[in-house]
């Protein structure tokens, strides 16, 4: 599954390479802009702004109220992998 991540652009690292610094849930790394920065556009301008990262680069530009819904949404999945992990490991122990 490919899933974009939700980010917040922090500081432009390399405006030669296009590459910022997005916090991804409390985790700085290395993104490219290239994808959403739009022409005659200064890489500035991203500062503070919302994306969604795929794979090292900056997919497309959300709203902040998307990109927490979003980061909830994510959460709650994790939390369901963890229970269906929980009840597969009894299922596998009662069948021993």
């Amino acid at each position: 599954m490919c899933l974009g991540i939700p980010g917040q652009v922090v500081a432009i690292t390399d405006e030669a390479a296009q590459l910022a610094s997005v916090d991804v849930c409390g985790v700085k790394r290395q993104v490219n802009y290239a994808c959403v920065l739009t022409e005659g556009e200064n890489a500035e301008s991203l500062l503070g702004a919302w994306v969604l990262v795929h794979v090292g680069f900056a997919m497309s530009r959300i709203d902040e109220e998307e990109a927490q819904n979003t980061l909830a949404l994510l959460s709650q999945l994790d939390e369901l992998n963890e229970e269906m992990d929980a009840i597969r490991a009894s299922v596998e122990d009662s069948a021993s």
